[in-house]
């Protein structure tokens, strides 16, 4: 499609499934990315039971590069968190690790860096992972940010609404243009979406940010459908553009991005207490593991199904990794972690961490500082995936 097609209500699940394997096929690491079933299927196999089996806590479920990044609070504070909770159950936390090895590995290999590097990964990651689970851990003393991230902290505190507009809607000009990524939706869609944009929630969350007064009047400006990752297909996903402030306030402009939720393909731990309802489980997931996210977002429903709904803020940014040197690969894998790591550990008590670390801790060999279980995992993973990605390729890449 080029930038100027748009897509028909009855058309969209055809253009989402053709997007999806072509996004898919753009390289190994796109790949990982849009196959998350095919992670859980993988581990639920007989190569994916020889594990330890962590703390049961919150996880991200999907724990990969592309889901973490800087995140704003509802003050203007800024954190690198997970960002990405669509898979998110209380289970294993060894799950998150190896998904995370798993996709760095293959963003070492899209950068043609050596085989060793992958050894190098593993280790940086289980070093800063370990650390978050020190009684005295210092985020900002004990990881030390890389390039990459320090390049996309920065960027994140210069952003403003005309950054997020120019990246997200062309421009500041207050309408959603149709086109690539936006399509258009049926009239019973606007008129649910008019009437989600005036409930509580809604209400709530367009003016949750200090900058902005707590009675101040939102009201709908547009909406459409947004073609926004691989995980659109078959699920509601509209993007919002809603005015804050009377005419004669200062009116601010706020771009909400709603989504269906569905149930995670994420192995749950036995008799886990999760809400029922999967925008519930979603939202409760995210404030356990990332409270500057967690607390922008609420559960909802449109349409009769069960949706999520956040507002897009200029700050928070998807962490993407172009080519890395083995150097800033590992420094990366390590930092990220140890941010999953610090998630992972605001849920268990000094007793829990403890033993967790200690357990961490085991399995080591002479020739590898990191446990044979995460090293053996991640290698058997990513020589699973890139079969599957050639085999992607050979039926999507000839469309691209």
């Amino acid at each position: 499609m080029t930038r100027t097609t748009t897509v028909l209500p009855q058309a969209r699940a055809a253009a989402l499934s053709t997007a999806r394997d072509q996004k898919m096929a753009a390289s190994p690491a796109a790949f990982v990315r849009g196959s998350t079933s095919r992670y859980y299927d993988w581990l639920k196999g007989l190569e994916g039971r020889s594990l330890p089996e962590g703390p049961a806590v919150w996880i991200c479920g999907d724990c990969h590069l592309g889901n973490l990044g800087p995140v704003a609070n509802a003050g203007g504070k800024i954190q690198i968190e997970i960002r990405d909770f669509d898979q998110t159950v209380i289970g294993n936390p060894v799950h998150d690790l190896i998904r995370l090895g798993l996709s760095m590995a293959s963003a070492a290999r899209s950068s043609d860096l050596a085989g060793v590097v992958t050894a190098k990964i593993v280790e940086g990651m289980i070093e800063c992972y370990e650390k978050a689970f020190d009684s005295d851990f210092d985020e900002e003393r004990d990881l030390q940010q890389p390039k990459t991230i320090r390049d996309i902290d920065r960027q994140a505190k210069k952003s403003t609404w005309r950054t997020l507009a120019v990246q997200n809607i062309e421009d500041e000009r207050p309408t959603i243009p149709l086109g690539h990524r936006f399509w258009p939706i049926t009239k019973n869609e606007r008129k649910e979406i008019v009437a989600l944009s005036e409930s509580k929630e809604v209400q709530e969350l367009a003016t949750i940010l200090s900058a902005r007064d707590d009675s101040a009047h939102v009201e709908i400006v547009d909406a459409a459908f947004w073609k926004k990752g691989c995980s659109s297909l078959g699920l509601l996903r509209y993007a919002v553009l809603l005015r804050v402030g009377s005419k004669g306030d200062n009116r601010l402009h706020c771009l909400m991005d709603i989504k269906e939720a569905a149930r995670a393909a994420a192995p749950r731990a036995s008799r886990a207490g999760m809400p029922s309802n999967q925008a519930e489980r979603i939202v409760t997931g995210a404030g356990h593991m990332s409270p500057f996210l967690g607390e922008r977002m609420r559960a909802i429903e449109l349409m009769g199904k069960k949706v999520f709904v956040r507002e897009i803020l200029p700050q928070d940014l998807k962490i993407e990794v172009g080519q890395v040197d083995s150097s800033e690969a590992k420094k990366l894998a390590g930092f990220l972690a140890g941010v999953v790591g610090k998630a992972h550990g605001l849920q268990m008590d000094t007793a829990t961490r403890k033993q967790w670390r200690r357990e961490l801790r085991r399995n080591r060999s002479k020739s590898l500082d990191a446990p044979t279980w995460l090293w053996r995992n991640v290698v058997e993973l990513l020589a699973d995936h890139e079969r599957a990605y050639l085999e992607h390729c050979r039926k999507y890449a000839p469309q691209l």
